[in-house]
């Protein structure tokens, strides 16, 4: 009898382990889904909310990438060659002023030969201004005295002059033919240090910036390095060709690779007539001004806090003959606001000579306007 209890309990048992088992297989399939590579999950059995994007509706499974033709990428142009062509014609220039008797000197730049029977060689104004005495070094080391044949402040360029036999000029090239992204060369005086090159694109074109309270015009921007002592050599394009004077870079924190030349198209007409004549004729008001702001308005109780003054008037010139007077504050010329002397020089330079304009001015509590007929600038040495 307890051999048969015992057998009927292990039946029991054995039945029970088994549906505890089989219960357990259940409830682990359904609970957990293990997919394989290849697999996918089986769909839900509740309807799944609507799909915010169109993934299957724009699904393409037969693209692939448009068939191009494979070229090998461009190799880097000459440099060497470009720099060959134009390095004989490039020359440092040292100058020199006079303080307390003592030669001392004032500056190192560079220039660049452009005519080998004149002597003829072009740098910027600023390299040369104030200078009592300029040398030119060529590329064979050999120096001469320079003179200087004429400048204009208003486009930091300047001609100099040297008595040398058998000079190499450089090919003055057209800018206008320029390209963005195109290469270019810098080269010059870096630093002080003899003739140096640099390399780099064209980044801008026509570009205008605010340098020393004039403004430069007809600038090429490039990413070419352009340090101190590179002031007045030549920016030249792949075939040698000179379409640019180096003049300024921004150095300023946060700003890398923006330097700028006067580009040979602009340039071009300036040297002629500083060759021509010594100086540059451009339309003539006449006056000597000062920008008014808030402080200056103050200082000297003015009627208007913006606007150019008029410090001085050229007897017999034009500001003189329609009437205007020192102390009158120009607002206005034609239809365009004057707030700055780089306002009013700006709106001159847009006019010709014998060109008459509406000034409007401030004098006292009035304001006025009267008709000037402009003229031709006089040579700087009257």
């Amino acid at each position: 009898m307890l051999i048969l209890a015992r057998a009927e309990m292990s039946k029991k048992f054995l039945s029970i382990v088994v549906f505890l088992l089989l219960l357990g297989s259940i409830i682990a399939t359904q609970g957990c889904i293990i997919l394989t590579p290849g697999t996918s999950a089986p769909a839900e059995t509740t309807t799944p909310p609507e799909s915010t994007n169109n993934t299957a509706e724009l699904a393409n499974p037969g693209w692939s990438f448009p068939a191009d033709s494979s070229a090998p990428g461009a190799f880097l142009p000459d440099f060497q060659a470009a720099f060959n062509k134009v390095m004989p014609s490039v020359v440092v220039i040292t100058t020199e002023t006079v303080v307390y008797g003592k030669k001392t000197p004032l500056a190192a730049g560079s220039g660049v030969i452009i005519d080998a029977e004149e002597g003829y060689v072009v740098t910027n104004n600023h390299v040369v201004k104030d200078a009592q005495s300029i040398q030119v070094e060529l590329y064979d080391s050999k120096t001469f005295s320079a003179q200087i044949v004429g400048t204009d402040a208003l486009t930091d360029l300047a001609v100099l002059k040297i008595n040398a036999p058998d000079l190499p000029r450089a090919v003055w090239g057209d800018s206008s033919l320029l390209l963005l992204s195109e290469w270019v060369l810098a080269v010059g005086n870096a630093g002080g240090g003899g003739i140096s090159v640099t390399q780099g694109i064209v980044s801008r074109l026509d570009v205008a910036i605010s340098v020393a309270g004039s403004t430069l015009r007809g600038l090429i921007q490039t990413t070419a390095p352009i340090n101190p002592g590179n002031s007045g050599g030549p920016l030249i394009n792949m075939a040698g060709e000179v379409i640019g004077i180096t003049t300024v870079k921004v150095a300023e924190v946060g700003y890398e690779g923006m330097g700028y030349a006067i580009s040979s198209s602009s340039a071009k007409p300036i040297i002629e007539n500083l060759i021509r004549q010594g100086y540059i004729t451009r339309p003539w008001l006449g006056v000597e001004t000062t920008t008014v702001n808030s402080l200056i308005a103050a200082w000297y109780n003015l009627p208007a806090s913006e606007g150019v003054l008029i410090t001085g008037v050229v007897p017999g010139g034009p500001a003189d003959r329609a009437g205007l007077m020192e102390n009158d504050i120009i607002i206005r010329i034609e239809d365009t606001e004057i707030k700055s002397t780089n306002d009013l020089l700006d709106m001159l330079l847009d006019c010709q000579i014998g060109q008459q304009i509406n000034i409007t001015f401030i004098r006292g509590e009035d304001t006025q306007t009267n008709l000037v007929t402009l003229q031709e600038s006089p040579p700087p040495w009257n």
